[in-house]
């Protein structure tokens, strides 16, 4: 047993790490019925495989600031252009991860990182989209793939929600008697990145997040080089952060400069 678990761990952990969610029957046509500030977005990622996903555009006419997404392991992306409080005077994109939604392929770290700089280099390229005003949004698996994209390309900014120092550390915790190091594949080591990064960030934590707990995303915060402003979401979980009044509140005030950041 002593060696048999880790060896199922080893060869099973993408399906512990990663819960692909298809696209419901009928949301494709739900969207599609808001066009024309709904797109449909379909790209190739750098090695052929067919990515999917949604661009909401503000109804002002000009370049927009744009808020790319990249969700936690268990979404479908295309949840978020339904969210009421997402300032609607910025354009989002939600491409969805491979075998999430639409999109073909199987979710990997290093495929993931790969298709967030496709998806980057897609949306600077539109006219209708501001390049100098891009910022990456992404909460709890998410968040390493955001933290990675700042390592690569100029964002304008980047919002954590609930976010983790590395998906090792974090396996640790759940999983103390197992050779955690020795075993995971998909390692989204954010801290190692965090120290060089200059972006502002926004930092949104669940202080009863029972997956991951409030020390992982302190210590990305605190390591972060950038300018930074931390927000604990009080009495929110894992899943609950997005209901706290507090959390569009700080997105908001964090897109539009107006809690302190230049």
């Amino acid at each position: 047993m002593a060696v048999g678990l880790p060896l199922v761990i080893w060869f099973f952990q993408d399906r512990l790490i990663f819960f692909p969610r298809p696209l419901e029957p009928g949301r494709r046509e739900q969207l599609l019925k808001r066009a024309p500030l709904v797109e449909e977005v379909a790209l190739a990622a750098e090695d052929g495989t067919k990515l999917h996903g949604w661009l909401a555009r503000p109804a002002a006419p000009g370049r927009a600031p744009l808020v790319i997404y990249f969700g936690g392991n268990a979404e479908e992306a295309s949840w978020i252009l339904d969210e009421p409080e997402r300032p609607a005077d910025w354009a989002w994109l939600a491409v969805s991860y491979r075998g999430y939604g639409l999109s073909q392929g199987s979710p990997g770290e290093a495929a993931l990182v790969s298709d967030a700089r496709r998806i980057y280099d897609f949306a600077k390229q539109r006219a209708d989209i501001d390049p100098q005003r891009i910022h990456a949004f992404g909460r709890s698996l998410g968040s390493g793939v955001a933290v990675a994209l700042a390592a690569q390309r100029p964002l304008a900014g980047v919002i954590l929600v609930s976010p983790f120092d590395s998906l090792a550390a974090v396996a640790k915790r759940h999983y103390w008697y197992l050779p955690v190091d020795l075993m995971l594949r998909h390692r989204f080591d954010s801290i190692a990145l965090a120290p060089k990064l200059r972006q502002p960030l926004l930092c949104l934590i669940s202080e009863r997040d029972e997956i991951i707990p409030p020390e992982h995303a302190e210590r990305l915060f605190a390591a972060w080089g950038g300018a930074k402003r931390k927000i604990v979401l009080q009495e929110a979980g894992h899943n609950s952060s997005d209901a706290h009044p507090m959390f569009w509140q700080a997105v908001r005030g964090f897109l539009e400069k107006k809690d302190g950041f230049t």
